[in-house]
């Protein structure tokens, strides 16, 4: 492998005309610039230069070398300006993964912010539940926790061998909501077993975590919802209470852009909570643009 630092000299004697020259504007003695010539000719099992008088020229090959030397090191700046602006966050693409809630309550002003601060950084969001349900490998990631111990989850433990740091942002209850003029609409909070005949709508098409939740505390309870209609999210099932056809019961967090023809009540069961957490990318964990994300969601998982 050639050193690119012998190449820029030999340029640089070429570009000048003379050892002397190209030493001045290098800041090295004379002596150094011609062992680096010396050096890169044996590196190359080339003659570059030749002696003409009491000074030297660039042969036929050395032409060449000096000519190409000049996109190589045009390349190798390029490369260096990249770096620089990855590890600034300026370039690059960010991938970020998280759960529906989380992308509608926390996400946009999170990614409006990253996008004024690192108007060049391309940002892939897509949509989990669990951890690692993607086939690739996001830098960041949101995800429902399993358990709703307040352990660590042993399915991505801090210090685990997948590459990840793992923290939990928030432990949050349940909410129901129910049509406005229902007769619990004014309770201050309602218990699951409150619910056991009340027709409910469905409001996880994915089935996941969060539902099971739900599921697994209403069992312990000694019942199973009567789901009399399955929405596919959270706003169409509002839409639904609004209209008298059931209640809904989701995660604090979701209960966003409500209809005017309902009311929230906190769910009182401590059974049904979910932990979310965060993950971040060890060979990320330095890059701006990933700081600055995980900075923005504790912050507001702390005040939302």
């Amino acid at each position: 492998m050639v050193d690119p630092h012998r190449l820029q000299v030999f340029r640089t004697v070429v570009l000048t005309g003379s050892i002397n020259r190209a030493a001045a504007r290098l800041g090295y003695t004379a002596s150094a610039v011609s062992q680096h010539v010396s050096a890169l000719q044996r590196e190359t099992g080339l003659t570059l230069v030749e002696r003409r008088g009491r000074g030297i020229v660039p042969t036929s090959a050395g032409v060449a070398v000096a000519d190409r030397a000049g996109r190589v090191l045009d390349h190798l700046a390029d490369f260096d300006g990249a770096v620089d602006d990855l590890r600034a966050g300026r370039s690059g693409t960010m991938r970020i993964s998280c759960f529906m809630s989380a992308n509608r309550a926390w996400m946009p002003p999170v990614v409006a912010e990253l996008a004024r601060t690192y108007p060049d950084l391309r940002l892939e969001l897509s949509m989990v539940e669990r951890a690692g349900q993607l086939s690739g490998e996001p830098d960041l990631e949101l995800y429902i926790a399993e358990s709703i111990r307040g352990d660590r989850d042993p399915a991505v433990a801090d210090g685990s061998p997948d590459g990840y740091d793992l923290e939990e942002l928030r432990t949050e209850g349940y909410v129901v909501v129910v049509p406005s003029g229902h007769r619990l609409a004014a309770r201050e909070s309602i218990g699951l077993v409150e619910l056991e005949r009340e027709p409910w709508i469905d409001n996880d098409d994915a089935h996941g975590p969060c539902r099971e939740i739900v599921l697994s505390a209403c069992a312990a309870l000694g019942f199973a919802p009567q789901y009399r209609l399955h929405a596919p999210d959270y706003t169409s099932a509002f839409d639904y209470v609004e209209q008298g056809v059931g209640i809904t019961v989701l995660p604090r967090l979701g209960a966003i852009g409500l209809p005017d023809g309902v009311e929230l009540r906190p769910i009182a069961d401590t059974a049904a909570r979910r932990r979310i957490m965060m993950r971040v990318k060890r060979s990320m964990r330095t890059h701006p643009a990933v700081l600055r994300a995980a900075e923005l969601l504790r912050a507001t998982a702390r005040r939302d």
